[in-house]
This record gives structure tokens, C-alpha cells and sequence, in this order.
């Protein structure tokens, strides 16, 4: 009896020490976090609860939920709300479909394979900056490669599509799909390369065809992946900043304003910190409810596997 709990002693003792161990190991990447995420974010949400402002000589005032009483009457902020969403879908889904088709073509034993697949990633290696740049040149009224193209095909004159109402937002989600689809197709080329090739021959020995096999062999293998890299691209695409500012500003006229964009010029251009927090505030809510429903999806589809 005695030795029995000097054991349960000593391996008391060895957990801890593990767990001791682990959190030391932890804490160099735990402490960045805290400090640049966790800590911004309390402090973000705190803001959002004052009147805070720039330039201001009195003392901020706390001033409960006004801040969120008043983005519920602020129509430009809701209808900017409106086209992040509509930015978000527009992106995510062409991304997804074209990253998918790129990847089961990458997925082939084609020559000059490797070649293929490193130019496939130059976009999502370009800063997002440098992009939007190159695509404003793209869609230059006058002497833009896109105006050029279609002139010499007949197709008619050249139109400013950044700055056209109707055009604007279809002109960036075009930026957008292209820049993100780079890492799409990597995520998705990896659940294609995991799936085993003996699958595939076994459905083409039963007659399966190229549909079926897709079907029945490919799509189950990768649906994880591409359910977890597409909630993170919609996700992404929502939180999108640098891209639209640097092709559009939120131009012409807010019809590219996204939510992002909106709460920045609250803080910077008119000073209201307070505010902008606040729809910071809401913003994370927002993004927290999605992920909150996709993890559920996730855990249900785990345990009815």
C-alpha cells in the first residue's frame, strides 16, 4: 500500500514538471499574442465603450452603449456592411471553384509540372500593395492593358473601371480572386496529393468515370480541407483592407466602401476613435459567429463520421 502511493507521489510530481516544461515552451510565442492581439483587442473593446477622439482637450467620457445605439440608425455603415458581404461571397466562391479546377489540373502528371506550380503561386507571394498597384495600371482609362485588349478586339471603347459605379466592385472582386486563388489551390493540391491513388484505380477498374470518381473518391478526401480553407478565405476576404484601399479607396461614391475601410476613416480621417471601435467591436462579433457556427458544422460532421 505504502509503495503504491509513493508511486502515485512521484507521478504526480513528473506531471507537473511536464506541465511546468510545456508552459515555458509555450510562452515564447504565447507572449507576442497576449501583447499584439489579445491585449490591442481588450483595449479596442474598452474604446468602444467612450467618446474617445482625436484632438480633443477634455478628458474622455464613458459613455455605455451610445457608440452601438448609433450604428444601429447609421445607414453607411450597414449598407457598407452590405458590400463586404457581397465582396466576401463574390470572392470566395470563384476563388474556390477556379483554385479547385487549377488544383486537379496541378494534380496531373504533366510535364513541366513544377514550373506550372511555382508561377501558380506568384500572386500570393506579391504584397497586397504591389497588387493593387499592378491591377490600377491593368485597369487604366487610357492606357491600360484591359481598354488596350478590348479596343483591338472590337469589343468597344475603353471605360475607368475602378472608378464607374456599376463597375467598381465587380473590377476589385476580380483583384480579390486572383490574389487569393493562389492559396486555395496549394491547400487544396495537398488534400488532392494525400488521397490514395489506389482509390481512384479501384473506381476506374468498376467502370467509374471521370465524374463519378470526383465524386465518390476525390471530393470526400479533400471536403475538410476545403471547408476549412474556405471559411478562412470568406473570413480573410471580410477583413479585407489594403487591396480595395490602394485600387479604390472605397470609390466611387462608397460602392466599394467595405466595413473595414468604413471603420478606418472613422478613426484616421475623422478622428472618432470611439466609434470606430465600436464597429470594430461588431465586426469581431460578426466574424466570431461565423466561425462559432462553423465549428459546430465541424463537430457534428466529425462525430456522424
Amino acid at each position: 500500500m505504502a509503495t503504491a502511493t509513493k508511486r502515485s507521489v512521484k507521478q504526480q510530481r513528473v506531471r507537473r514538471s511536464v506541465d511546468h516544461g510545456a508552459w515555458f515552451l509555450v510562452l515564447p510565442a504565447l507572449i507576442p499574442i497576449l501583447v499584439l492581439s489579445v491585449g490591442p483587442l481588450l483595449y479596442g473593446i474598452a474604446l468602444s465603450f467612450t467618446d474617445a477622439q482625436s484632438g480633443r482637450t477634455s478628458a474622455t467620457q464613458w459613455v455605455g452603449a451610445l457608440n452601438f445605439q448609433d450604428l444601429l440608425h447609421d445607414t453607411l455603415f450597414w449598407d457598407s456592411f452590405r458590400i463586404g458581404l457581397l465582396w466576401a461571397v463574390g470572392v470566395t466562391v470563384p476563388q474556390f471553384f477556379l483554385a479547385l479546377g487549377l488544383a486537379l489540373l496541378l494534380n496531373q502528371n504533366l510535364r513541366f509540372r513544377w514550373l506550372a506550380r511555382a508561377l501558380a503561386i506568384i500572386p500570393w507571394a506579391m504584397p497586397e500593395v504591389v497588387v493593387g498597384i499592378m491591377w490600377r495600371l491593368v485597369y487604366h482609362p487610357d492606357a491600360g492593358v484591359l481598354n488596350e485588349t478590348l479596343a483591338n478586339l472590337g469589343l468597344g471603347e475603353g471605360r475607368d473601371w475602378l472608378t464607374g459605379t456599376t463597375t467598381a466592385l465587380f473590377a476589385v472582386i476580380v483583384v480579390g480572386v486572383w490574389a487569393g486563388m493562389p492559396q486555395t489551390t496549394v491547400a487544396l493540391l495537398a488534400g488532392l496529393q494525400n488521397t490514395p491513388r489506389e482509390l481512384h484505380e479501384a473506381a476506374a477498374m468498376d467502370g467509374a468515370g471521370a465524374w463519378r470518381r470526383f465524386r465518390t473518391v476525390t471530393w470526400p478526401a479533400i471536403k475538410p480541407v476545403a471547408l476549412s480553407i474556405t471559411a478562412l478565405n470568406f473570413i480573410w476576404n471580410f477583413n479585407s483592407f489594403a487591396l480595395v484601399y490602394v485600387l479604390t479607396q472605397g470609390g466611387p461614391g462608397g460602392r466599394t466602401r467595405l466595413p473595414m475601410l468604413f471603420a478606418y476613416e472613422e478613426a484616421f480621417r475623422y478622428g472618432q476613435f470611439g466609434y470606430a471601435a465600436a464597429m470594430g467591436c461588431v465586426m469581431v462579433a460578426v466574424i466570431s459567429v461565423i466561425l462559432a457556427v462553423y465549428l459546430v458544422g465541424r463537430l457534428k460532421g466529425g462525430d456522424e463520421a
